[in-house]
């Protein structure tokens, strides 16, 4: 594995490790955008991981003009996703670019792109191309659909995930009309699902001394994400949804809302009706089973929703948490964030100007920390080139040439 390296350019670390992080002294060349990628090297760099982005000179990642914001290309949705790596701005068109580009790949561990299938390829920038450099590269990808199929070269993006996967036909309530889940679901897990290939294959590489392919794609990771219901399809032909579950649902408070998940009781329904000061709707024929209260969940949905309309969020709460029953205040992100559990659990990471949502994964050994903020386009250009063996006359001709920002 490559050496680790020091803070360039004058963008120090703004907390100090105690000890080395996990993935310190792997190099990634991250040519990712927008977020199924940046995402997946955003945490291979939190951990640790040496993570230089190429970007597009002019342009760079998508992410960075995605939004109207103060900031332009240094936005919260890119920063969002490119903390702890170093940017250098390459035009890969030419064969100076590409050459520059493939020296970078001779001390690399892992090479990272969420290009359309056959982009990297057709850019010169293939697997067999750079494990002829270098036997020990670990390429990975992630794609909309996959690199073979009916929708190979499809646009991948992660509402078109959530459409043909299933999930957007999904609902609680049939009656509701379809709607887009606004958290990028299927960015995010296929990132996540990439990182977990990564890993695994550095792991395979200490055993073979090989790298290998690694692919994911946010087709697949939607469909696993719905591996319950995948099951209870494949193996039964029917829908299942805990979020339409006739015990489980939420409900307005005179202050905000609360949900109520009535379930790992031998009598769920009782015990929400003893919360809430209501007569056994258990006795009630039309709830009586779970089969049948699934038919009369919406009338057992109106009364348990008038209800629970009559006071404040907090008084329910207390109310069904002393029958232990399981419920939560539905909040704002804003709320969430600002909660203490979240400091307690180093969720939010700050920096001058910064405001970031920490690592989900905490390590007794070593928690992770702001090395570099989120770059400028092509700030390391200059320190990553002369890392690599570049002259800074040689440089400056690249410079003169227009092929490094």
């Amino acid at each position: 594995m490559s050496p680790p390296d020091a803070p360039v350019n004058g963008r120090s670390e703004a907390l100090t490790q105690k000890t080395a992080l996990p993935l310190a002294g792997v190099r990634v060349i991250d040519f990712t955008q927008v977020m199924l990628g940046p995402c997946c090297t955003q945490m291979l760099g939190d951990w640790g991981a040496d993570v230089i982005k190429i970007e597009r000179i002019g342009a760079g990642d998508l992410s960075r003009t995605s939004i109207d914001d103060p900031a332009g290309p240094l936005n919260p949705v890119f920063c969002s996703l490119n903390r702890n790596k170093r940017s250098i701005a390459l035009d890969l068109k030419a064969k100076a670019g590409l050459a520059i580009a493939r020296r970078l790949v001779e001390s690399a561990d892992v090479v990272v792109n969420n290009f359309r299938a056959g982009v990297m390829e057709r850019m010169g920038l293939g697997y067999d191309t750079l494990s002829a450099i270098n036997p020990r590269i670990i390429f990975a990808f992630g794609t909309g659909f996959g690199t073979a199929g009916p929708y190979a070269h499809k646009g991948g993006q992660d509402i078109l995930a959530q459409a043909m996967s299933g999930v957007m036909a999904r609902k609680c309530d049939p009656s509701e009309p379809l709607t887009i889940y606004p958290t990028a679901l299927a960015d995010y897990s296929a990132g996540m699902h990439l990182v977990q290939g990564i890993l695994v294959a550095l792991l395979q590489r200490e055993r073979t001394g090989r790298g290998q392919c690694v692919e994911v794609s946010l087709y697949d990771s939607m469909l696993a994400m719905q591996m319950q219901e995948a099951a209870m399809w494949l193996m039964r032909q029917r829908e299942f949804s805990w979020g339409a579950m006739p015990f489980t649902g939420a409900f307005a408070t005179t202050d905000g809302a609360v949900v109520i998940v009535g379930a790992f009781k031998a009598n769920p329904l009782r015990e929400i009706c003893l919360a809430l000061g209501l007569e056994d709707l258990s006795a009630d024929p039309r709830f009586a089973s779970l089969d049948v209260a699934r038919q009369h969940r919406a009338a057992l949905h109106d009364i348990l929703r008038a209800r629970i309309a009559t006071a404040s969020t907090a008084h329910w709460l207390e109310r069904l948490e002393a029958r232990d029953l399981l419920c939560a205040p539905v909040r704002t992100l804003g709320e969430a964030l600002e909660d203490e559990q979240a400091t307690v659990n180093h969720m939010v990471m700050r920096g001058d100007s910064l405001g970031l949502v920490g690592s989900p994964v905490h390590l007794s050994a070593g928690e992770t920390a702001l090395r570099y903020p989120p770059p400028a386009l092509g700030a390391d250009g200059a320190a990553i080139l002369e890392q690599h063996g570049y002259t800074m006359e040689a440089i400056a001709g690249l410079r003169a040439d227009g092929v490094v920002a």
